[in-house]
């Protein structure tokens, strides 16, 4: 994937979470509780383009976040 992608989709993902009223800790730990092996500083790293999303954390933090894939993936 292109890395300003990446980042685009990670600031993305920040701002949906910043818009929650979620931290860091908590969204890992709803991934976490999930089935997904994540730590907060992957979450951190995911914000800012460093590590890649897997399609099941895509499909969760949709969930979590209670937003839309196309709010997720808005590159513009």
């Amino acid at each position: 994937m292109n890395e300003a992608i990446e980042k685009k989709i990670g600031k993305n993902i920040r701002k949906l979470r910043e818009k929650s009223g979620l931290t860091q800790e908590q969204v890992a730990a709803k991934l976490q509780t999930n089935g997904c092996d994540i730590t907060r500083s992957a979450v951190a790293k995911i914000e800012v383009g460093q590590r890649h999303l897997y399609p099941d954390e895509i499909i969760l933090l949709k969930e979590i976040l209670g937003t839309s894939f196309e709010e997720i993936f808005e590159v513009k």
